[in-house]
């Protein structure tokens, strides 16, 4: 088995750095704390839109609206994250808990993870 060790990887042409286009990796993911953005990439900020309702922009936009941001919520209830609004450099998040007294009520004081799957433009 071979090993590699490098410090920056750069593109074919030797000067620029590599691509994230064409590969399966996550190509953005977000972790918030209540409305706290404590870890993240390829995300430039989060607008809080209330209660359970953010949108994140993209640093690096997607080739076009069709792609997957997946979400859950760390919580001791059941949650559901539910990402509407799609733009190639944003998305819309809703985060309610679906098993908890008053049904569908936004979650408030918990932590949600997202990850982005698609092609950078």
């Amino acid at each position: 088995m071979s090993t590699i060790k490098a410090d920056t990887i750069v593109a074919a042409d030797g000067t620029s750095p590599v691509t994230l286009t064409k590969q399966e990796a996550a190509k953005a993911w977000l972790h918030l704390n209540v409305d706290t953005v404590e870890d993240s990439f390829n995300i430039a900020s989060v607008a809080d839109n209330g209660t359970g309702d953010h949108s994140p922009s993209l640093t690096n936009a997607m080739s076009n609206s069709h792609y997957s941001a997946c979400s859950n919520i760390q919580q001791n209830f059941m949650g559901n994250a539910h990402n509407v609004h799609v733009s190639s450099s944003s998305f819309r998040q809703y985060l309610f808990y679906v098993n908890h007294p008053g049904s569908n009520n936004p979650a408030v004081d918990t932590q949600a993870d997202t990850s982005i799957h698609g092609d950078l433009a």
